[in-house]
């Protein structure tokens, strides 16, 4: 196998998307892969500069080249990019090629030969099939439409795919200007298998042997699969008005197996050695938001300032934002409806039916229902995965120890079972989002398009502690206090809430790595001093009137045990057994927990800064004080970290010359455009 099975370290699934992929490609890849390996995986586009720039490598499991045109990708990939997908491989990533990406990934392209105005000839850089893919294996293609789609039936190879689960028989796969991988069986010396044949006649010669239509091909000490068909196509995505009647047809039987079609595409994906699930996932549906908050009038007072935003259409409150529109709903105590009337299925008829049929959904265009909880914070038949009276008394017990007047983060709450993503929701609408205080936060149970540091990724599941936080910070307190470091603080808030969060928390082995992730000793490897990825952060700040507005989203493996490890998982390993007992953990007490640490934290730095309290505070749960790391950007030199600054948060990395002795000079780096790779000690430029 390619891939060590959930590597801590290898998580990530990278689809490329810019010039030579189709935008359709894309998106179908997404959508299955996403279905096939979340949460084992995050499933996320990336760039060719991505490629070409970013520390990719160390955190990757399998790179998937889509469907396209491959000369886009040529152009952007020849030399140095494909320079880093082959090592990747070679030293045990996977690559999926789908249709285009089959043809980039073998050693020669034959593409519609003769043909003056379609003829694309030439080698490949990548060549991880050493020999040639020919196409176009069917006639008919023409680019940007469905005139030459098929649905041509495939024959698995069962020997080739062993004990990866359920192998269909025959399937049929959308088609649409793939090759065939020619003579593919005269190669099985040099590692190509053939996974599945065409049984039709190809209006190409595929050489002797099968018509190879997907084949696996060992490379180094990883894998490559690629693909003449779509296999990861879903007939539900496909627009039947994109064609006549024939392609009606074509849909149908494309339908009839797609269960086929999955297996067979889990198949090849254990085959490079990813975990697979067993059972597809599919989308949740949006659920409706609610809206409280730990005093009454709070809520009324917020229901009061976002009445300038609502416009009124029939017997229906809406408020149309930037991102998306939130038609608003409201509950006291005197009129309160029953479940059943207050969340009616028509309501949200579009993401249910999209649900139902699972397909890919434009979430941006589906209305989000906001629930305003007047008189009485929601209850547990309306909100069972979140205890919103729970809550609320443990932010009350919290604020009481506390030293600082803690009063702000955490007053008023909006959570949603399943949401798009809580820093979308405030972010992203600029109207809502002036209209809100500080503390405000945005809480989920799922969040179906959760976003990372540059890149999107998919479902974060439940178990997860998902939230984001609203912080108004002065720009009067620019010099003392930089909007910069709202990020660190975030980052202490964290791992401070997780040690302080009840008696026998206070060791666990938890730390910060620049600029702001969290990672956790490694509890199935303790011995081994490994850190993983516990926590992820993302700030955006927006300016305006006087002040940033600036949104801290912050998600943390708390009960989940996938994808990596979990909060839960640490205290089994290092805590007590008493301690696990007396203070089991919940979402709810432990979201109060950090966002009282992070008030406090924030609270205090407005008046002092960043100051040398500050700084040791934060290095005490540091990883990198004193490491040796090597400055890709500037030459390769060796460098010490000595810390950060503490005027604008800057990574201090202090050259090393002869028997690494300090030259005198200091490097100053900053977070946005650097990425820290700690397992191999590498700092390099982003983009």
């Amino acid at each position: 196998m390619a891939v060590n099975r959930l590597d801590p370290k290898k998580l990530n699934v990278l689809v490329y998307t810019g010039h030579g992929s189709t935008l359709e490609s894309v998106r179908h890849c997404l959508y299955s892969l996403r279905r096939l390996l979340a949460p084992s995986y995050a499933v996320i586009p990336v760039t060719a500069e991505m490629i070409l720039k970013e520390p990719w490598i160390s955190t990757c499991a399998m790179l998937v080249m889509p469907g396209g045109a491959d000369l886009g990708y040529c152009q952007l990939l020849n030399g140095q990019g494909n320079a880093r997908i082959s090592q990747f491989v070679r030293r045990g990533g996977a690559y999926l090629g789908f249709c285009a990406g089959g043809y980039y990934g073998s050693k020669r392209c034959e593409f519609e030969v003769g043909d003056k105005k379609m003829q694309v000839i030439g080698e490949r850089e990548l060549a991880f099939f050493p020999g040639t893919c020919r196409g176009c294996a069917f006639e008919g293609f023409v680019y940007h439409s469905e005139d030459g789609a098929r649905a041509p039936e495939l024959r698995p190879s069962k020997s080739a795919l062993p004990d990866v689960g359920t192998v269909p028989d025959l399937f049929r796969s959308y088609y649409n200007g793939g090759g065939v991988f020619v003579d593919a069986e005269s190669y099985a010396d040099q590692g190509v298998e053939v996974l599945a044949n065409y049984t039709e006649e190809l209006n190409v010669d595929p050489g002797q042997g099968a018509a190879a239509a997907v084949v696996y091909c060992k490379v180094g000490e990883g894998a490559a699969v690629l693909t003449g068909p779509h296999p990861e196509f879903a007939a539900s995505n496909l627009d039947r008005s994109a064609g006549g009647p024939e392609y009606g047809k074509l849909i149908d039987r494309l339908a009839a197996d797609d269960k086929s079609r999955t297996d067979f595409l889990k198949a090849c994906l254990s085959k490079l050695g990813l975990q697979v699930n067993r059972e597809t996932s599919t989308v949740p549906s949006l659920s409706c938001l609610h809206l409280s908050s730990v005093e009454p009038e709070y809520t009324r007072a917020i229901a009061s300032s976002l009445d300038e935003l609502i416009t009124r259409e029939e017997s229906k409150e809406l408020l149309k934002d930037v991102n998306d529109t939130f038609q608003i709903e409201k509950l006291d105590k005197f009129g309160m409806r029953s479940l059943e009337e207050a969340l009616p299925d028509e309501e949200n008829k579009e993401t249910k039916a999209d649900a139902a049929e699972d397909r890919i959904i434009d979430y941006n265009t589906v209305v989000k229902r906001l629930l305003i909880h007047s008189d009485e914070v929601p209850s547990s038949k309306l909100t069972p995965y979140f205890n919103h009276h729970a809550f609320y008394a443990n932010l009350r017990h919290y604020q009481s120890q506390s030293k600082e007047a803690v009063v702000d983060f955490g007053r008023h709450l909006l959570y949603g079972e399943v949401v798009t993503s809580t820093n979308t929701i405030l972010e992203k609408n600029t109207k809502l989002l002036r209209h809100l205080p500080t503390g405000f936060t945005a809480v989920a149970t799922v969040q179906v398009a959760g976003r990372g540091r540059g890149s999107n990724v998919w479902v974060s599941p439940a178990g997860a502690l998902i939230f984001s936080t609203v912080v108004r910070h002065p720009m009067e307190k620019m010099q003392t206090a930089p909007v910069v470091f709202i990020q660190y603080l975030a980052a202490m808030a964290v791992v401070q809430g997780i040690k302080r969060y009840d008696k026998g928390y206070e060791d666990l082995p938890v730390k910060m790595k620049w600029p702001n992730d969290i990672y956790a000793l490694d509890p199935a490897n303790p011995d081994k001093k490994q850190y993983t990825k516990i926590c992820g952060i993302l700030v955006n700040s927006h300016y305006s009137a006087e002040e940033y507005i600036s949104v801290v989203g912050i998600g943390l493996n708390a009960t989940n045990a996938q994808p990596t490890t979990s909060l839960n998982a640490l205290v089994e390993k290092f805590a007590s057994p008493s301690t696990r007992r007396a203070n089991p953990i919940t979402l709810e007490k432990l979201l109060a927990r950090i966002i009282t640490v992070f008030e406090e934290l924030y609270a205090r730095f407005l008046r002092s800064g960043f100051d040398k309290t500050f700084e040791e505070m934060y290095y005490d749960d540091w990883l990198h004080m004193y490491q040796i790391v090597t400055l890709e950007e500037e030459g390769g030199v060796r460098a010490r970290i000595k810390g950060i600054t503490r005027d604008y948060g800057l990574l201090l990395a202090e050259e090393l010359g002869w028997e690494d002795r300090p030259t005198g000079r200091v490097w100053q780096l900053q977070s946005d455009s650097n990425s820290f790779d700690f397992f191999r000690g590498l700092v390099r430029r982003k983009v």
